[in-house]
């Protein structure tokens, strides 16, 4: 067996982390290691903590790296520093409070990737209140049969009714196949309203375009060629990839904030734990305005309300 790299410190803001086995390769099909990891995270460090800052944050560890199995981290996993704050959740379906981390500096980014962990899969509430959202996420999922130019033409449609609803929408890839846009919402509701709003937004623009989106429920009565847009991405502890979170593919492809001007020629494959920190030192976090462009949900509710009037049904939450 291969000795192990001694252990370096990798400086963090205003901390130093200790990070052992630098060398680990942690994405065999690109050689992308732990060092590298971490030095990525470090050098886009003001875009994700801003993705993760004060949010409940479950991780996806690979203790092995990508060819081993995948742990989902939500209790905040031991032996962290002093230094490393946390923020309690409450999982009814348990009956059990959980101690989840909670970002607020780049070490704290830094100490996760000691831990072996690849991905931040944020809440979309922060811990003032976790029970009352502040970002409303609206998911393209594409269907196995559906090509990604439909993924860009439906982000098309997605800003058209934004723009009517005066809403500002702030786009990334997903890391995987789709595309995500986020919005900033007041923090007046609780998830099930979030994902009301969200799932009556989701409708109108599949009235729009009905031959390329759907909202069907169930996967199996989806068209395999349309794209899905998951409402469900709002209920409670349902998370997904933040913007600059690092994916578990084999190519370590990143969810990359992209101007809209950008959506037409985006290829979500070019971004990479290699690529994104050049384009982070060229452009600046894409998503610096987010907290500043603060939306109502009132008016998403209000069709939803008319939806629901017109024998529109909610579908329950998925686990």
């Amino acid at each position: 067996m291969a000795a192990s790299s001694p252990a370096v410190e990798l400086q963090a803001g205003q901390r130093s982390v200790r990070l052992s086995s630098p060398d680990r390769v942690m994405f065999p099909a690109v050689g992308v290691t732990k060092q590298e990891l971490a030095e990525y995270y470090l050098a886009v460090g003001d875009g994700i903590v801003r993705a993760l800052r004060e949010r409940p944050c479950m991780l996806h560890r690979y203790p092995k790296g990508l060819e081993g199995a995948k742990v989902h981290q939500k209790k905040l996993p031991p032996g962290a520093p002093a230094w490393v704050q946390t923020v309690r959740v409450h999982f009814p379906r348990f009956d059990r409070d959980v101690d989840e981390l909670c970002v607020t500096d780049v070490a704290d980014v830094v100490w996760a990737v000691q831990m072996s962990s690849v991905e931040f899969h944020p809440w979309n509430s922060r811990r003032a209140d976790v029970e009352r959202p502040d970002e409303w996420r609206i998911d393209l999922d594409p269907m196995p049969d559906a090509p990604f130019e439909r993924v860009r033409s439906t982000a098309r449609v997605v800003q058209q009714v934004l723009g009517e609803l005066g809403a500002v929408g702030w786009p990334k890839t997903s890391g995987g196949a789709g595309l995500h846009v986020y919005v900033r919402v007041r923090p007046d509701h609780g998830f099930e309203a979030v994902r009301r709003a969200a799932l009556a937004f989701a409708r109108e623009v599949e009235r729009r375009v009905p031959d390329d989106v759907t909202t069907t429920w169930w996967r199996r009565d989806r068209d395999p060629a349309a794209v899905f847009l998951d409402f469900n991405q709002n209920a409670r502890d349902h998370t997904i990839a933040a913007a600059y979170s690092e994916r578990g593919t084999p190519d370590a492809r990143v969810s990359t904030p992209v101007a809209w001007e950008e959506i037409d020629d985006v290829d979500p494959g070019a971004f990479t734990v290699r690529t994104v920190p050049e384009r982070f030192a060229r452009l600046g976090d894409l998503h610096a305005g987010i907290d500043d462009a603060v939306f109502d949900l009132a008016p998403l509710l209000e069709w939803a309300d008319r939806d629901e009037r017109a024998g529109a049904e909610t579908p329950p939450e998925a686990d």
